[in-house]
């Protein structure tokens, strides 16, 4: 009989409270896509009203409510239904991935029983293809046509941000090999050399590959240095350099002339700074120079 009496008052408790759950993506979700998370209980008679959404910060290490924005493709919207809380991310990204998880704000339930299990998404990505040229600076990036003298040394990089570490391959066109690798090394290159070279960057949903062309065009022995893409970057960045030297120097003239005339220049005169006090007895001991009297205060 006691027995039996534990076991009812145990369904009690467990049937005072419904559980929180929540839905989402079971499997990874591609970049633009729309997802939808949805807050619900166990038992459909419990006021979802006093549910919301929280996310977790990896950067503050805490959970923090989710609330409605729209910015760019960085939107939320938050919907009450009749038994249900839904959060809709209409452009999903990388920093949509969450976790997320949904908390009851009723008095009578709490930690940890006021909270769901969290549910995160993976999301895949991958950014466009970017070039760099080995021993070069990266500022201006690699041209679309990259003009080398004869002799020199070629090394260019393929890379891109992605979801996960991407495979890299290298193509010139019109050839019969492909090189598996991010680094493409050209030495002492000739006019054989130059055409057109392509960097795929393969990700697993072949949907995200991208890549990236590049021609390379190799200069006569007896061409300038600066008809070369390098000669022309040291020509341009030499131009900004000295027009940032005029244009500091006429700014230092500027200023300096400036403030010579302000120093010699005179301003208007404030008569009330120039007043003295005329007292009755100093007036009275002069000599009158004018036959016209005027009255003291």
């Amino acid at each position: 009989m006691k027995a039996l009496l534990l076991v009812a008052v145990i369904a009690l408790i467990q049937g005072s409270y419904a559980t929180l759950l929540i839905k989402g993506p079971t499997e990874p979700v591609l970049e633009g896509q729309t997802v939808t998370l949805e807050c619900l209980y166990s038992d459909s008679e419990f006021n979802i009203s006093q549910v919301r959404f929280e996310v977790f910060s990896k950067y503050m290490k805490r959970w923090h409510p989710v609330y409605e924005r729209s910015w760019c493709y960085y939107s939320t919207v938050v919907e009450q239904l009749a038994d249900s809380l839904v959060l809709s991310i209409p452009h999903a990204g990388r920093f949509f991935e969450g976790p997320y998880r949904c908390v009851s704000d009723a008095e009578n339930v709490t930690a940890p029983d006021n909270a769901s299990e969290p549910l995160g998404f993976k999301v895949h990505y991958m950014a466009e293809v970017s070039l760099s040229r080995e021993g070069y600076t990266n500022f201006l990036g690699v041209p679309e046509e990259l003009k080398v003298q004869q002799g020199d040394d070629v090394v260019l990089k393929c890379s891109a941000s992605s979801s996960e570490e991407p495979r890299y391959f290298w193509h010139k066109e019109g050839s019969d090999w492909i090189l598996p690798s991010s680094k493409l090394t050209l030495k002492k290159v000739t006019a054989l050399d130059q055409g057109q070279y392509t960097c795929m960057a393969e990700h697993s949903v072949e949907s995200l590959s991208k890549k990236r062309t590049i021609s390379i065009t190799v200069l006569p022995e007896n061409a300038p240095w600066y008809e070369s893409s390098n000669g022309r970057l040291i020509l341009m960045t030499s131009a900004v350099a000295t027009a940032l030297v005029v244009f500091v120097l006429s700014m230092s003239v500027f200023l300096c002339r400036r403030a010579k005339y302000a120093k010699t220049s005179k301003g208007p005169i404030d008569d009330r700074s120039q007043k003295k006090p005329i007292y009755k007895a100093s007036v009275e001991s002069l000599p009158s120079t004018s036959g016209d009297k005027q009255p003291l205060v």
